[in-house]
């Protein structure tokens, strides 16, 4: 279904968290960077003087995913991307599959693009089905696992909307938080692929890292379009700071350690998921994969104030495309802070009836 529906899409995680709130709204881990993250990021400051240089980080980030260095392009934050897109791929048939983070959008529109909307539907537990995209748009753009719903498409249902002639956008900010036991890299993940055309992948560090407030992220692609993206770039875009946590976050202990934040996270969000299911008239969408859940439940905007008044922050469904209203975003947190918010949201729900 193709849609156009106007909600607001610059209103992000970070307005609902305010003093005094428990953060349950904003998809950032909490947890201080590790040391060997923490220490080089404190180290670069002495080198301010210097204008950066991204060459070391542009090598490291290539090598982690298997790539040339010239298919890396290293961006303050996976959203200056979006706005790299918007300025420089030329299109005439734009789709932006949601319910997914809303920003894409909002770039291209502000570049003066007009968007079409492809909504995934409830029904189908938010899968991405290929055939719902035009066959003519010839950008296309979609997340993986998709933020707001924490839904993982396979990897083989998006390559099929790769095709010469089209570029095919492939959010994964919060792919590092899929790992699962048992698997030797990311599932089902397009950042290794150079077959497919057209193909540019996003990435972002501050999710996993807690380093949201330094901007970093990257994108992936053929040689062409990353020169293609970097004409739009402002010299010197990523910060000293911002690149040594790049290149720490690229080494294999790194990525090893990625890997028992995610194990330790499937923990965390299956106790959240049982809760939520156990919890009458919510409905938790599809299959979680990620740091948060998606949630419908009748009267979720005015429950969202009252879990305020009661001390917790929660993400807004409303401002999503194919959402409304009913739909609220948590993001998964360690036991305690779960069994928390439960208690408090059956509470809330009890004193409505």
């Amino acid at each position: 279904m193709v849609n156009n529906g106007e909600v607001d899409l610059r209103h992000h995680g970070d307005a609902e968290v305010g003093a005094g709130l428990i953060d349950l709204a904003v998809n950032v881990r909490h947890q201080p960077p590790p040391a060997w993250l923490a220490e080089p990021i404190a180290a670069s400051l002495s080198a301010l003087a210097a204008y950066p240089d991204a060459r070391g980080a542009t090598r490291a980030t290539a090598a982690k995913h298997g790539r040339d260095p010239s298919e890396v392009l290293l961006t303050a934050g996976a959203a200056q991307a979006f706005v790299l897109i918007a300025q420089t791929v030329r299109a005439e048939r734009i789709v932006v599959v949601h319910p997914q983070f809303t920003e894409p959008e909002a770039a291209l529109r502000h570049a003066g693009h007009d968007v079409e909307r492809v909504l995934l539907r409830e029904q189908d537990g938010f899968r991405l089905d290929p055939a719902l995209v035009p066959e003519d748009a010839d950008l296309v753009l979609v997340g993986n696992p998709t933020n707001p719903t924490s839904v993982l498409h396979p990897a083989a249902d998006l390559a099929r909307l790769a095709r010469p002639g089209r570029v095919l956008v492939v959010d994964e900010a919060f792919a590092d938080t899929t790992w699962r036991a048992g698997l030797d890299r990311e599932p089902e993940s397009l950042a290794g692929r150079t077959d497919l055309p057209g193909l540019i992948v996003l990435r972002s560090l501050t999710k996993t890292w807690g380093l949201a407030g330094l901007r970093i992220g990257y994108a992936l692609a053929a040689a062409g379009l990353i020169r293609q993206l970097a004409t739009a770039q402002p010299l010197w875009a990523v910060s000293t700071p911002a690149l040594a946590a790049a290149e720490a976050c690229a080494t294999p202990a790194a990525v090893a350690v990625e890997r028992e934040i995610a194990a330790a996270l499937a923990i965390e969000r299956a106790h959240l998921v049982d809760g939520l299911r156990g919890v009458p008239d919510v409905t938790v969408a599809g299959e979680p994969a990620s740091a948060f859940v998606a949630l419908r439940l009748p009267g979720a905007a005015e429950i969202r104030l009252e879990l305020r008044k009661r001390g917790y922050a929660v993400r807004r469904g409303d401002t999503f495309p194919g959402l409304g209203a009913d739909w609220l975003r948590v993001a998964v947190r360690d036991t305690a802070t779960t069994d928390a918010f439960l208690a408090t949201l059956i509470d809330v729900l009890k004193e409505r009836q």
